[in-house]
């Protein structure tokens, strides 16, 4: 009998505790399992990401189910950072969207958020 192991961290870069990379993209494994998590099958998530190899989904999925407890942990501290980034955006946008929301409310008094 044929033992095999695969190692799934070869399909990732671990950058830092918050920050882990599909290798040779830079796309976030959170992107995956959000895909994975929202009701998605392997084949319909490759479909979303042009260039990212079936293999490569799969090998996400199974370390998400292989390290459940600290992936939904990584997922929502990914959630949190991305909404306090997001809330610092809305709170000093840049010049350029400051602009393009004078404008649209000048043309039909409707004001963004």
């Amino acid at each position: 009998m044929v033992e095999m192991t695969l190692d799934l961290t070869e399909y990732f870069d671990f950058i830092e505790p918050e920050v882990i990379r599909v290798r040779g993209h830079r796309l976030g494994i959170e992107h995956i399992l959000q895909q994975y998590l929202g009701g998605l099958g392997p084949e319909q998530i490759a479909d979303e990401f042009p260039g990212l190899p079936i293999e490569t989904v799969y090998a996400a999925i199974t370390f998400y189910l292989t390290h459940r407890l600290e992936m939904d942990r990584y997922l929502h501290q990914r959630r949190l950072r991305d909404e306090a980034a997001y809330q610092t955006w809305l709170a000093d946008p840049p010049p350029h969207i400051e602009r393009l929301r004078a404008i649209r409310e000048q043309q039909s008094g409707y004001m963004l958020p």
